[in-house]
């Protein structure tokens, strides 16, 4: 059952922003992951929510996902995304 990690990204330090997202795409691929949306434009027709921008990234199965996240290579990815973007991420199956 495919899982997908969507996340809500509120980038501060658009430079090391962009270093992540050219280092993580690779990863992501490793782990069987591709994305399906990365950024773009975006409505909001329901609700309070307004998310600044939107990533949502497939994976083949929860397992890879949480692989992926908690694997050593992501690590030192992780450590560079954080203090260069406000995020609110959400792994959820699919169908």
């Amino acid at each position: 059952m495919p899982a997908y990690l969507i996340a809500d990204t509120h980038i501060t330090d658009q430079p090391t922003y962009d270093k992540y997202k050219q280092q993580v795409a690779p990863l992501i691929a490793k782990f069987g992951g591709r994305f399906l949306v990365r950024g773009g434009q975006h409505e909001v027709l329901e609700g309070s929510w307004h998310p600044s921008r939107l990533v949502i990234i497939e994976f083949p199965e929860m397992d890879r996902l949480k692989s992926w996240y908690n694997s050593p290579e992501y690590a030192p990815l992780l450590a560079l995304r954080q203090p260069a973007a406000t995020d609110h991420l959400v792994a959820v199956e699919g169908l």
